[in-house]
């Protein structure tokens, strides 16, 4: 299914760009209406969309029917409450957990964030709407499944390091495997130890496949996962000759000063580019152009999506005019990538991210 088949339904719902005032994009208030959790990568966007920005020069907000949106990090608290007198369960960290979350409010099977989070499992029903993911259904891809991703940016992957030489800078694929595997731990001299974000990190495992383990990899044999929760696109956690993918869009955000914290600016931190003779971005911060040929890559390069309930935003019984508008691509939508400063389009950009690929539509998981 095309985005452009549903487009016709934001109308239906009332969702508008508000002027109104500016609301800090950190705040996860109990929503009035639909629900995001998930990828990080995605998180500090969503927040100004749906908190409300001025980032591309007009002020933009998504309501729905004139009420706000919850928007959930993939970090801070144990456990988040996201609608009026539901109950508190683990916070979704990153694209996987985010698309469990989605599964349990469907589904009313317990949900539990796993990885070191201890918040006992709850039944959720109807406490997520949106997923938020930085990789595609990948393996669940089914034409018939429940679940529906859909275009929201164009991001990519590089990797970012602490200290090291001027040949850290351009590691190559072949090179970052090596590492990843423990086999090559030392470059241009310098002693490189690789790192990974939290299990269900949508970048996690978006990279692995892209330096050249086998399509579905999480895991890396070079990187010990006891007790990780190490957040993704957060410079801070590496030491000294460290090295973890990183998001482009995400560093680029946040040199350019439009996100709530800026890692980027740790002592000796530096992003590097895997691919021969591109950079991940051009210009010096804080006016960061993320690369267009960089973007393109077919290996690190990515489409970011937004995942919904199938059902939800087709014609059917559960049909619900509200959500699907939320998806919907128009001016007013979450998945806009218009190029007027009115547009959440253009506030994307300001966040590092492109335009998608594709528009085209992905069903996936044809069981929950």
């Amino acid at each position: 299914m095309k985005i452009k088949k549903i487009v016709a339904l934001s109308a239906a719902a009332g969702i508008a760009l508000a002027g109104l005032a500016f609301t800090p994009a950190n705040a996860e208030p109990v929503a009035n209406s639909y629900v995001l959790v998930g990828s990080d990568t995605l998180q500090d966007s969503t927040n100004a969309l749906t908190n409300g920005t001025s980032a591309s020069g007009s002020f933009v907000r998504i309501l729905s029917n004139g009420t706000s949106l919850g928007n959930f990090d993939a970090f801070g608290s144990a456990a988040i409450q996201t609608k009026p007198n539901g109950p508190f369960f683990g916070r979704p960290a990153g694209s996987g957990a985010g698309v469990n979350a989605l599964r349990a409010s469907i589904t009313g099977n317990p949900y539990s964030a796993g990885g070191t989070n201890t918040t006992p499992a709850k039944v959720i029903t109807g406490q997520v709407d949106i997923a938020r993911s930085s990789s595609g259904p990948g393996s669940n891809a089914n034409a018939a499944g429940q679940l529906l991703y859909v275009p929201y940016a164009r991001d990519a992957v590089a990797y970012a390091y602490k200290g090291g030489t001027a040949a850290w800078a351009t590691l190559t694929p072949v090179q970052l495997k090596q590492i990843f595997d423990g086999t090559l731990t030392t470059v241009d001299g310098a002693a490189i130890k690789p790192r990974l974000p939290q299990a269900g990190s949508g970048t996690r495992n978006f990279f692995l496949p892209a330096i050249g383990y086998a399509s579905g990899t999480t895991v890396a044999p070079g990187v010990s996962d006891v007790g990780n929760a190490t957040p993704e696109n957060d410079a801070t956690v590496l030491a000294e000759g460290e090295i973890i993918p990183f998001s482009v869009a995400s560093w680029v955000a946040q040199a350019n000063g439009v996100t709530g914290t800026n890692s980027t600016t740790v002592a000796g931190v530096q992003l590097g580019s895997p691919i021969a003779g591109t950079t991940p971005f051009t210009g010096t911060a804080p006016a960061l152009v993320p690369s267009a040929t960089y973007y393109a890559s077919t290996s690190f390069g990515r489409d970011t999506y937004l995942v919904v309930e199938n059902a939800r935003v087709v014609a059917g019984a559960k049909f619900d005019a509200g959500l699907a508008a939320l998806v919907s691509g128009t001016s007013a939508s979450l998945t806009n990538f218009g190029s007027s400063a009115s547009t959440p389009g253009a506030v994307k950009k300001k966040f590092g991210f492109l335009a998608p690929s594709t528009t085209t539509t992905q069903r996936a998981y044809l069981n929950l």
